[in-house]
């Protein structure tokens, strides 16, 4: 890291220490869109960090965006999660979008005016990408949208959705095709989900029937948006390792000051050598799975539409399973204590676990590696 991506840190802490840490619990327990955490870090200039400097954005490096999501996920993993998906529902446009697409809305999303959601998985296409069922029309200068994609982050808050369908039925994946939909072009939301952890953030059902939407609109070529759904996820995965990170981090601040504090057998817990032990394997763990990821952002950087498939699996892989065994030893380390809400690592744990599932499940994520390494 440079001297300014460590006084970005520290900048970053602070903010989150002070402003977002103390409403985690209340953002959990009302699962409520944690709006007065969103405006907090457009104040911050967190919404424009990734957005090149031509269209209203600072153009900070991947380095750079991975570190404001560690540190806002060791307070909060929702609102980590609110900075991400702006993100990943843009990089479409940013990366093969017409210069009339980003111009007309990167900056609206840097100023955080506007907020934009991703499309891709169905009911019965998750892993699956290419049986997916939504489809695209072609009627003159529009093109017809009809279908339903689940499991949608920002579902109801945001204003624009990159939605992949097929034009091409027939031609299996190769048929698959990105758009550019705002939402009052007849996006309907039909269903929130009641779920386990991250719960500030909406997770929704969101229908298309028969919108239309302007062949402007088309991101790239027809038939280009497996290509792009896939590049997509190459480039954010890193950033979900980062949030992952930012959990587990977060679980051992807390579990290493309790164990400092808590008193058995008239000492500290952090006297008792197969504690210590636990707590070691744990920051290891942590410390291997942030180099990786930020060895994948760094990458990102150097060789953005290079093959990045490989290296965004694995810093999403190792760095989820990191957080979820890291969050579940500082629950053991609390006790008892660490099974209830008056204590976070049980809200640790539980947001840790999605970091496991989006982006493509660690299983997928095995695949992609695997089928690199065997060519």
């Amino acid at each position: 890291m440079t001297a300014e991506h460590r006084e970005f840190r520290e900048s970053v802490r602070a903010f989150a220490t002070q402003k977002i840490a103390p409403r985690a619990a209340e953002v959990d327990a009302k699962a409520e869109f944690p709006w007065d955490n969103f405006n907090d870090c457009v104040s911050m200039g967190l919404t424009s960090l990734w957005v090149p400097e031509p269209y209203g954005g600072s153009g900070a490096d991947h380095v750079f965006q991975a570190i404001m999501v560690e540190e806002l996920a060791r307070v909060c993993a929702t609102t980590a999660l609110v900075m991400l998906i702006s993100k990943l529902g843009m990089i479409p446009i940013l990366y093969w979008g017409s210069e009339e697409l980003k111009r007309k809305y990167l900056p609206n999303i840097a100023s955080g005016k506007a907020q934009a959601s991703y499309c891709l998985s169905e009911a019965d296409a998750g892993s699956d990408v290419a049986s997916m069922k939504t489809r695209a029309i072609r009627d003159g200068d529009e093109y017809i949208i009809t279908g339903t994609k689940y499991w949608i982050t920002n579902a109801g808050v945001s204003s624009t959705y990159t939605v992949f369908a097929k034009t091409d039925p027939s031609a299996g994946h190769k048929g698959i095709s990105a758009f550019l939909v705002e939402a009052d072009m007849g996006v309907k939301v039909s269903k929130l989900e009641s779920k386990l952890g991250i719960k500030g953030s909406p997770t929704g059902e969101v229908v298309f029937d028969e919108v239309r939407v302007p062949k402007e609109n088309l991101i790239g070529e027809e038939g280009q948006g497996f290509y792009i759904a896939m590049g997509t996820l190459d480039r954010s995965r890193p950033t979900i390792g980062a949030q992952a990170v930012g959990i587990a981090q977060g679980a051992i601040d807390y579990a290493a000051g309790y164990m400092k504090n808590r008193k058995q057998f008239g000492h500290p817990i952090a006297e008792f050598q197969g504690l210590q032990f636990m707590l070691a394997d744990m920051a290891t763990r942590t410390e291997a799975a942030r180099a990786l990821v930020y060895q994948a952002c760094s990458l990102v950087d150097s060789d953005p539409m290079g093959d990045l498939s490989k290296i965004g699996a694995m810093a999403k892989m190792f760095a989820s399973d990191t957080a979820m065994s890291v969050t579940t030893d500082a629950v053991q380390l609390l006790g008892g204590y660490g099974y209830t809400k008056d204590f976070p690592l049980e809200r640790y744990m539980r947001d840790a676990k999605i970091t496991q599932i989006y982006e493509g499940t660690n299983q997928i994520q095995r695949v992609v590696v695997a089928k690199k390494l065997l060519g």
